[in-house]
Order: structure tokens, then C-alpha cells, then sequence
């Protein structure tokens, strides 16, 4: 990223800099910011492909799977990477597309990812099957060395819960809990929720035992004024979200060169835009 925007004017690649940082800092927590930062970012530089990049996971985590998708092609021509495929196949999922998702998980391309960009791309294939109601199908999708192996990968715990989940969702419970066991095992960080959803299947119910009624009545008075500072602080980000949103109103969202080019309807932030421009 950084030699890419050592192309550009030291003024602007500062600024395109600190925008991007700022989706990256935001995209988890505040995904509606982050795609804020990426919008000026594009409006600024969006003949740089590590922005185009950034752009397409700020709309894909807003759910805005057909800019995504335009800027996820942008990034992969400019490029000529193919590491962003499947995610790409997952914007044809999030599109209602599963057909296109699955058709692209038989492209050469697939072999030419890395070993984690394969298991993605599996994890996205049998997801593709399971919107078809396909059940099975997606079970046997996700059977692969990858799952099979005891090693511990980073995206071994991702896989044995997609297959946990299916599993379940098939009804074979007792394989499913097994493999909830298995990805509990394998998930060190807590990125998934495999020990709530074993205990759900063991009937266990958690009580939150931390609260004492009698400091309700102490915290009343506080809460107040927390209500008053969290208020403000809305206030500002709301501000900051707009404020973006129209310094990017012209942010080039697609490239006409793109032969699947598919222009979208305006966005309502767009609109708004425009509106205030009138």
C-alpha cells in the first residue's frame, strides 16, 4: 500500500493515508464511519488500487454488496491479483446471486489462490449451497484436508464452525455438537460464538448474577449524565458521517471499462447530497 501511494503528491497521499487508517481503525466497530473515510479516500485517489480495496470492504461491511463488488474488480484489474476472488463470489452471494458464487468457485482462479484463500472460498461455495437449501451438498463442500487436519490454522476455527453449523442445520445433532467441541478447541481468540451455541445445545442457560438491585437507586444519578455525554458524543459522530459523505459526493465508485459493469441506483447518502446542493 505504501509504495502505492508514494505515487501520488506527498500533500495527497498524507491525506489518503489517514483516511484509510481510519477505516481500517473503524470497519469493525463503526462500519458506517469506516465507509465515510472510504468514500473521501476514493474521491481523492480512487486511481490507486489498495484505495479501490479499502472501499470494497467498507461497502461489503455495510452491506452494500454491489459497490463492493465494483471495487473489488477495480482493485483485481488494476492488480492482477486474484486474492480478493472469493470475497467477490461472496458479493454475488450477498446479492442473491448463489448461482454466480458457486459458477465462480470453478474458475481457474481458485487455483491460484493461497492455501487460506482456498478455505475462503470453500467457506463461500458451500454457503452458496446452503441459500440453495442445498444441506448436504454444503456438507460435503466443507469435507476437506483442511478440516480433517489436527493442526491449527487461522482459519481452522472458521471451518470446523461452518461445518458445525451445517451439521446442525441438517439435524445431526450429535455430529454437530462434536464439532462445535472441535472448533471451541481450536478458537483461542473467541472470533466465534461456538461455546454459547454448545451450550445452547446442552440446554444450559446463563444468568448474569453481576447486578445487585440494591445499587440501582446509587447508579441512577450517574446514568443521567452518562445519558447526556453519550448524546453529545452521537451528535458529533453523526456530524462527522455527513460532513464526509458530502466531501465525497463525486467519490468514482465504478470504472466504465469494466465489462460486468452494472451502474447502481443512487444511494440515499447521495441523494442527500444533492439535495443539500439544491
Amino acid at each position: 500500500m505504501r509504495q502505492e501511494l508514494l505515487s501520488l503528491p506527498k500533500g495527497l497521499a498524507e491525506e489518503v493515508s489517514k483516511n484509510l487508517v481510519m477505516v481500517a481503525r473503524l470497519i469493525d466497530d463503526e462500519p458506517e464511519q469506516a465507509y465515510a473515510y472510504s468514500r473521501i479516500a476514493l474521491r481523492l485517489a480512487s486511481r490507486v488500487a489498495a484505495v479501490r480495496e479499502a472501499a470494497g470492504f467498507a461497502a461489503y461491511a455495510t452491506q452494500k454488496y454491489s459497490e463492493a463488488l465494483a471495487e473489488f474488480r477495480a482493485a483485481k484489474r488494476m492488480t492482477g491479483s486474484v486474492e480478493l476472488w472469493p470475497v467477490m463470489a461472496d458479493c454475488e452471494r450477498g446479492l442473491g446471486r448463489p448461482e454466480r458464487a458457486l459458477a465462480m468457485a470453478g474458475e481457474p482462479e481458485v487455483q491460484k489462490l493461497d492455501k487460506a484463500g482456498q478455505v475462503e472460498m470453500r467457506l463461500v461455495a458451500a454457503g452458496a449451497r446452503r441459500d440453495q437449501g442445498q444441506l448436504e451438498a454444503a456438507i460435503v463442500t466443507l469435507q476437506s484436508p483442511e478440516l480433517a487436519s489436527s493442526s491449527v490454522q487461522p482459519w481452522t476455527a472458521r471451518l470446523r464452525y461452518a461445518y458445525a453449523d451445517a451439521l446442525l442445520a441438517a439435524g445431526r445433532e450429535d455430529e454437530a455438537r462434536e464439532w462445535f467441541g472441535k472448533t471451541l478447541e481450536a478458537d483461542k481468540d473467541g472470533a466465534t460464538d461456538a461455546s454459547d451455541r454448545l451450550a445452547e445445545l446442552d440446554g444450559v442457560e446463563f444468568v448474569d448474577a453481576s447486578i445487585d438491585v440494591s445499587d440501582l437507586s446509587e447508579d441512577e444519578g450517574e446514568g443521567e449524565d452518562d445519558d447526556e455525554g453519550e448524546d453529545d458524543d452521537e451528535g458529533e459522530d453523526a456530524a462527522e458521517i455527513a460532513a464526509a459523505e458530502r466531501a465525497s459526493d463525486v467519490a468514482e465508485y465504478y470504472d466504465e471499462d469494466d465489462e460486468e459493469y452494472e451502474p447502481l441506483e443512487q444511494s440515499e447518502a447521495d441523494a442527500d447530497v444533492e439535495g443539500d446542493k439544491a
